[in-house]
């Protein structure tokens, strides 16, 4: 993480941005003495943050900052470090992912407070709750409130609007084509994708019959997990595509 300033530093963060990014970001006071006890400079907070937090949180935490990573390599035009980066994302996305399994909680990388809104904070930490306590089914109902919103932010972003009434499909729908108008997205990825609608409009019918949305039968665990992850996989996904957009 020492791009692009060198080893010592943490991205491009001075000490004001990083404390509000960690409170925008992940609701985490990084001023709290708790994280000075081995020195106070911001990657020695960051470390000590690492070496306290739950396996939910670290995961966040360190997705978030390769992301930002990315963010600030393609607003930078950086050839050089791009290329160069392919087995550092590699082997670092594979220490998430040992970090992730070992937490036993389902994998929820989509989720971030992409806004300052306390509707959204609350909404989040709902969701990170129910995963601390590795119970995705009760989760359900607020992750696809989460999606409703998220998808509206990506649609305001650019300027189209997004009624009340469009339903979570819909959305995404409109997200998609406004997204393969702005840039070139491979074959594989638009298939996914499409099927991706199909997916949330599933997703609909989940919430509505099989949440704590209404008087429900919930899903049984592992099923959720499976709806969880899977939803979480898309929104990860976008997370990356939107990274280009960082500036923004």
């Amino acid at each position: 993480m020492a791009f692009p300033n060198g080893f010592g530093y943490v991205l491009d963060f001075s000490d004001r941005t990083i404390s509000e990014f960690f409170e925008d970001e992940f609701a985490i006071d990084f001023d709290d003495a708790k994280y000075s006890v081995n020195g106070t400079s911001k990657r020695n907070r960051l470390t000590t943050l690492i070496s306290l937090e739950d396996s939910y949180t670290v995961v966040k935490v360190l997705r978030a900052l390769w992301e930002r990573r990315e963010g600030l390599l393609v607003l930078r035009g950086d050839v050089d470090n791009q290329a160069d980066s392919g087995q550092m994302k590699a082997e670092f996305l594979k220490i998430i992912a040992d970090v992730e399994d070992d937490s036993g909680s389902p994998k929820s990388g989509g989720i971030d407070r992409y806004a300052r809104d306390r509707t959204l904070d609350e909404l989040v930490g709902d969701i990170e709750r129910d995963l601390r306590a590795n119970k995705p089914e009760t989760a359900i109902d607020h992750l696809h409130t989460y999606c409703m919103k998220k998808f509206a932010h990506l649609l305001q972003t650019r300027g189209i609007t997004c009624s009340e009434n469009d339903a979570l499909h819909a959305r995404f729908g409109k997200y998609r084509k406004a997204l393969i108008a702005e840039r070139e997205i491979q074959t594989f990825s638009d298939r996914a994708m499409k099927s991706a609608i199909s997916l949330f409009d599933s997703f609909n019918d989940i919430r509505n019959h099989h949440s704590l949305a209404h008087d429900n039968i919930i899903l049984d665990p592992a099923e959720a997990r499976f709806v969880f992850e899977t939803v979480s996989a898309v929104l990860v996904f976008l997370r990356a595509l939107e990274a280009g957009r960082y500036e923004t």
